[in-house]
């Protein structure tokens, strides 16, 4: 519990900060996704986001709410570049995960 609210304050403390960053991309796609995903869900991904993804990485992330299949071939690529960004994108989804639920 202690470090679900640590990740939470630290994730709003530094989304305060941050600028805003691929304008909402991955919000946008959260909401318009199949699985209807709650509006404050969507937002505190975003946030989440904006702190561990750069703009890049987050218009390649929003591609997988249309597109799941795209997340399977970057997760299973071997070129390197795609490997590093799969490695950040699971921490962003441990983190999403531990702060928004």
């Amino acid at each position: 519990m202690k470090k679900t609210i640590a990740a939470t304050l630290a994730v709003s403390l530094l989304t305060a900060a941050a600028p805003a960053r691929a304008f909402n991309k991955i919000e946008r796609a959260c909401k318009s996704s199949e699985r209807r995903a709650s509006a404050s869900l969507c937002a505190c991904i975003q946030k989440v986001a904006n702190v561990q993804l750069t703009s890049s990485d987050q218009r390649l992330a929003a591609k997988f709410f249309k597109d799941p299949d795209l997340a399977q071939e970057t997760r299973q690529s071997d070129d390197k570049r795609k490997e590093r960004f799969w490695k950040r994108y699971k921490a962003f989804g441990a983190l999403a995960h531990k702060t928004c639920g």
